[in-house]
C-alpha cells in the first residue's frame, strides 16, 4: 500500500509533467530551401522571437529542403491546416492568389536597398496581407522576406537582351513570367524547383534564374557554370500561418506570432542580401564564370511598359502594391 507521501509525490510529478508538456508545444515550419538560405534565416528569426515572447511555450521546428513538399504543396498543407507555418515565394503564391504575381514584376524594385526598404514598410505588408485575405481562404500572411534578386544561369553568357532569344528558360508559374520572358524572346518552361538541376543537366532547359545563394547552396553551378547578373526580378517570399492554427490561438499567442512575423519582415531581407554577397565571393573563388556587366537596358526597355499593364490586369490589390512600392524612395 502506498503511503500518503508517495501518493503526493506521484501527483506532483504528474502535474509537473503535464505542465512541462503545456509549456513545450511544438509547431512545424517548412520551406523548400537548404540551410544557410534566406528561408532558414527567416525560420531562425521567427522561432527565436516566438520562443522568447512566449516564454518557451511556443516552439517551432524546421523542415527544410522540401521535406514536406515543394512550394505549391506547402501552400496546400497550410491551407488545409496540416502544416502550421511556411515560407513560400511570392511567385509560387500565385498558384493560390494570382495577384501575388505583382511581387515578381520585372524591375519593379530599383535596387537591393529599395527592395529591403519596401519589404519593411508596414503599408506594403498590410497591402500583401489584405490581398491574401481578399483572395484565399485557410491561410494568413504574417511576414515578408526575400532571397535577394534573381539572375540568369546556364552554360553560356548573357550579356544583353539578344543573347537570350530562342533559349528555354525555367521560370516560376506566374502570369508575370509567362509574359515577360517571351517578350524578351525566350521560351518558358515550368517545373518544380527540385527538378531544375536535372533539367539543366540534361538540356530540358537552357537556363534557369534565381538568387546567387540559391544557385550556390543547391549546387546548380555544377550543371550551369555561367552566372549572368541580370537582377531582373526580386526573389521575394511570404511567411504564412494556417487559419486552423490561428483560430486555435488565444489573444496573447496571436500577438506573439504577429510580433515574430514582424521581426522577420524587418530583419530577414538585410541578412538575405548579406548571404548573397558571401555567395558571390564563394562562387568566384571556385572558378565559376560570373558576368557582372550585363547590359540591362534592353530588358528594362521591354519590361517598363508592363509594370502598369500587368499590375492592372492582375487586379486592384496588385495595382495598390505596385504603386506603394514604386512610391518608396
Amino acid at each position: 500500500m502506498l503511503g500518503q507521501g508517495t501518493i503526493a509525490l506521484a501527483a506532483a510529478l504528474t502535474i509537473f509533467s503535464q505542465g512541462s508538456l503545456a509549456q513545450d508545444k511544438h509547431y512545424r515550419f517548412a520551406h523548400d530551401q537548404q540551410l544557410n538560405s534566406g528561408y532558414s534565416v527567416a525560420y531562425d528569426i521567427f522561432s527565436a522571437k516566438l520562443k522568447e515572447l512566449s516564454g518557451g511555450k511556443m516552439l517551432v521546428d524546421q523542415y527544410p529542403g522540401a521535406q514536406l513538399g515543394q512550394e505549391p504543396q506547402l501552400l496546400q498543407l497550410v491551407k488545409s491546416g496540416d502544416l502550421d507555418f511556411a515560407i513560400v515565394s511570392s511567385a509560387n503564391t500565385a498558384t493560390i492568389s494570382p495577384q501575388a504575381g505583382v511581387m515578381s514584376l520585372h524591375f519593379l524594385f530599383r535596387s537591393p536597398d529599395h527592395l529591403v526598404k519596401s519589404l519593411s514598410d508596414q503599408r506594403v505588408f498590410e497591402a500583401v496581407r489584405d490581398m491574401i485575405e481578399h483572395t484565399a481562404q485557410g491561410i494568413h500572411v504574417i511576414g515578408l522576406g526575400t532571397q535577394g534578386v534573381r539572375n540568369l544561369y546556364g552554360k553560356k553568357e548573357i550579356r544583353r537582351l539578344e543573347d537570350l532569344k530562342g533559349l528555354k528558360v525555367r521560370v516560376q508559374a506566374t502570369a508575370t513570367e509567362d509574359t515577360m520572358f517571351p517578350a524578351y524572346g525566350a521560351q518558358t518552361v515550368h517545373m518544380p524547383f527540385g527538378s531544375v538541376y536535372t533539367s539543366l543537366q540534361t538540356g530540358v532547359v537552357d537556363f534557369a534564374e534565381n538568387s546567387i545563394n540559391v544557385y550556390l547552396i543547391n549546387r546548380h553551378y555544377e550543371v550551369a557554370p555561367v552566372l549572368s547578373i541580370s537582377e531582373h526580378e526580386a526573389n521575394n517570399a511570404i511567411l504564412w500561418i494556417s487559419d486552423k492554427l490561428w483560430q486555435s490561438l488565444n489573444a496573447d499567442q496571436k500577438k506573439w506570432v504577429l510580433a515574430a512575423g514582424r521581426e522577420v519582415t524587418q530583419n530577414e531581407p538585410k541578412r538575405a542580401f548579406e548571404l548573397e554577397g558571401q555567395a558571390l565571393q564563394k562562387i568566384k573563388s571556385i572558378g565559376i564564370k560570373v558576368v557582372d556587366n550585363v547590359d540591362k537596358s534592353g530588358f528594362q526597355k521591354i519590361a517598363d511598359p508592363y509594370l502598369d499593364k500587368l499590375a492592372k490586369e492582375l487586379g486592384p490589390d496588385a495595382e495598390k502594391i505596385k504603386n506603394l512600392i514604386r512610391s518608396i524612395q
